[in-house]
């Protein structure tokens, strides 16, 4: 399904946007569309990173080594 939306935009930049989407063979509508159709792709893709780091992080990470000496091991008296 599909749904207008209204955007207000300075004339320059109006003007501009249709010379660029001229340049691509589009409509300023499919450039608009477009674009924000790829900002939502990489947000998805950025939040779907951020929920796997953080549950990474939450496991933690082995970094090697063993237990940790006795503080008396390490400060003999």
């Amino acid at each position: 399904m599909r749904r207008n939306l209204t955007v207000q935009l300075d004339e320059e930049i109006v003007k501009r946007a249709r010379v660029l989407a001229a340049r691509r063979a589009t409509s300023v509508s499919k450039l608009v569309a477009h674009e924000i159709e790829r900002l939502v792709r990489e947000d998805d893709v950025y939040q779907r990173a951020k929920v796997n780091a953080l549950a990474h992080l939450d496991l933690g990470f082995h970094l090697g080594g063993g237990a940790l000496p006795a503080r008396d091991e390490l400060h003999e008296r």
